[in-house]
């Protein structure tokens, strides 16, 4: 059962970031941020408080995803990226990713915290950082 609604065009924006945000980390690289997505449709706190689906998230501005500046962003979804974010927007879920709302690509060590937000783990290039359950108890 879906944890976020979605429709056709939200999936395949969804796939669509997955892919152009994480290709190189991997189908699992992929999942995790597709969970910072859900999550951050989820939340409803911070800087998510307006985000309420899942177009909003991809497009969010500021604070959203520099893929969607991107052209490889804009190729069409393939069927196999629409399998694996129709599983996040399905709840599936995947540590560091978990509760994370944010990740980025570091030069080197992940910092122990990112504008504020404690780091919850690596994976691959990718750090991923989630609020407290007191700041979003949502996610």
């Amino acid at each position: 059962m879906a944890v976020v609604k979605s429709n056709t065009k939200q999936l395949e924006l969804l796939a669509s970031l997955m892919r152009s945000e994480a290709e190189g980390e991997g189908e699992l690289g992929m999942l995790m941020v597709g969970n910072v997505g859900v999550n951050r449709v989820r939340a409803a706190c911070l800087d998510f408080k307006d985000i309420r689906t899942l177009e909003e998230m991809v497009f969010q501005s500021p604070g959203g995803f520099e893929a969607t500046q991107k052209s490889y962003f804009y190729q069409s979804a393939r069927e196999q990226d629409k399998k694996i974010a129709q599983r996040v927007i399905n709840g599936e879920r995947f540590h560091p990713a978990t509760r994370s709302l944010w990740f980025f690509e570091p030069a080197g060590e992940c910092p122990a915290q990112w504008y504020n937000q404690p780091n919850t783990g690596r994976f691959k290039s990718h750090c991923f950082f989630a609020p407290s359950t007191a700041d979003c108890p949502q996610i």
